[in-house]
């Protein structure tokens, strides 16, 4: 599933200031703070560096949050090895690296929007309060299994890929984890284009992070605390040994 929604994602990770929030109603905030508390709190995802993730079974990630490191495999022979901050890097197909410079100017492309993307899908509930963000509380509803939540509503101002898109955001009223969102190709619309779940959360070092979106679900979900050698230099295959739990 490839939706190029959301706002553009801090590439370092960073625990925002006060002055850097997103835009959001008393308690929408209130709800966020809430959420980001549940997941681990925001120093711990602010000191979590490397996590990897295969979108869906289909593209696999590795990405550095303390320097915007990626690399990006499609799983038909490309690898992006990039920068998000600067947009340099290099990339490869079949092991042979790519030189024509319109074509690896697509290929890094690619690979920044597959990022932006497929980040999204894994880590949404700790972007709430990102800068561009307007969140409000919205009313109390419930998931399509019957659990009880808050609903959030958050829209972007004039940030990320797509910003027009908006998202339904529902908080659980007992462990105030995200368990599903419902996504709207434009802010005004009144029925969502798809609704999924966000379930299998997880501990993963210091943060919790979620696998399940229904019929769609995220593999090879760690974060780790260190890399082999060459992760974001080489294209060779890596050998990646998640941590002993």
């Amino acid at each position: 599933m490839r939706v190029l929604c959301l706002v553009l994602l801090i590439a370092t990770g960073s625990v925002l200031t006060a002055g850097e929030l997103g835009k959001a109603d008393e308690k929408a905030a209130a709800i966020a703070a809430e959420v980001m508390e549940a997941m681990g709190g925001a120093q711990a995802y602010e000191q979590t560096r490397y996590i990897t993730w295969r979108f869906f079974g289909r593209r696999f990630h590795v990405w550095d949050k303390h320097k915007g490191d990626i690399r990006v495999e499609d799983g038909k022979g490309l690898v992006v090895l990039m920068n998000l901050n600067t947009k340099e890097g290099k990339a490869w197909q079949d092991g042979a690296e790519i030189t024509d410079t319109d074509l690896l100017a697509e290929k890094l492309k690619y690979g920044y929007e597959a990022w932006i993307n497929d980040s999204y899908w894994l880590v949404m509930p700790y972007k709430l309060r990102d800068p561009g963000v307007n969140l409000s509380y919205t009313r109390e509803g419930k998931t399509e299994d019957g659990r009880a939540a808050d609903v959030l509503t958050l829209t972007f101002n004039e940030v990320g890929v797509t910003p027009e898109n908006k998202y339904e955001v529902f908080v659980d009223k007992e462990s105030r984890l995200v368990t599903q969102w419902a996504f709207f190709t434009k802010a005004e619309d009144e029925k969502p284009r798809f609704i999924n779940p966000w379930a299998d959360w997880k501990d993963h070092g210091g943060i919790k992070l979620s696998a399940d979106r229904g019929k769609w679900k995220h593999t090879d979900v760690a974060v780790l605390e260190s890399l082999p050698a060459g992760t974001f230099t080489s294209p060779e295959p890596l050998s990646l040994t998640p941590p002993e739990k």
